[in-house]
This record gives C-alpha cells, structure tokens and sequence, in this order.
C-alpha cells in the first residue's frame, strides 16, 4: 500500500477530491467549487493510497499570526484508519511557527481535535449563510 500526501491538487483529478466529499455528504462541492478554495489555500494535504484520493485537508495563513484549517476529511470506506489523523499532523507541522491557529469542528468531531492541542475559544464568533448550519453551530 503506497500512501502520500500530496501538497497541490495540479496533479490529480478533481472529481476524484469531490468523491471524498460527497462520501461524508457534503454535496455542494463541484470541480470547479474544489478548484477555486484550493488554490485559495496556501497549505494543503491530499492522501492518496495506491494513487486513489482518500483524505483532504487544508488552511489558509498569514504565515506569522493566524491561520484556519479546513475541511479535514477522510473518505467514508477509509475512515477510523489513522489519515484524518496524518492530516492534521501535516497541516499543523506546516502551521507550526503561527501564533494562532482556528479550526471550526463539524459537530461530534471535537474530541478529536483536542487530541492536537485545540481547545474552544472564549471569544470565538462565525456567520453562516446556510440557516441550518447556522442553527447547528451558532449560540
């Protein structure tokens, strides 16, 4: 099994990047949706395992002060495997010298995240288009 991560999407398929997310019911992201917020991201991880695409994640960052890490998500038939977990190790090794790094949980995700060092913030505020996931996410 030959695992990678990748750091650019130049070289892969991006339909093969929209099966991941639709695996976990995220619909919305079209090919062209997925190339628009990778190229607006300046640090990416794609995993692929024997060329297949498994596994995203990415942060947009000032490189000093701030960061906010995105989408970290595994394909549905490769999940509880330890790549959501070699996602974030490569996102936060990137992001290792800015002083504050933002991450937004899906719900029930949490724990996970607090396994890298992530707590929830005192002062943390959001806006969502979506009415749903406003009613999800915000007080």
């Amino acid at each position: 099994m030959k695992i990678q991560i990748h750091n650019n999407v130049s070289n892969l398929n991006l339909n093969d990047i929209k099966e991941v997310y639709h695996s976990v019911g995220w619909t919305k992201h079209t090919p062209k949706i997925i190339k628009q917020i990778f190229e607006s991201s300046n640090v990416i991880a794609i995993v692929t395992i024997d060329d297949r695409v498994v596994g995203i994640g990415r942060a947009i960052s000032d490189g000093v002060f701030n960061a906010a890490i995105y989408d970290v998500i595994v394909h549905h038939d490769y999940q509880k495997q330890g790549i959501a977990k070699r996602i974030m190790e490569y996102l936060l090794e990137n992001l290792k010298n800015v002083s504050c790094v933002h991450l937004i949980s899906t719900t029930g995700n949490e724990e996970f995240y607090r396994k890298f060092g992530l707590k929830k913030t005192k002062t943390g505020m959001a806006r969502y288009l979506n009415p749903v996931l406003s009613e999800e996410y915000l007080d």
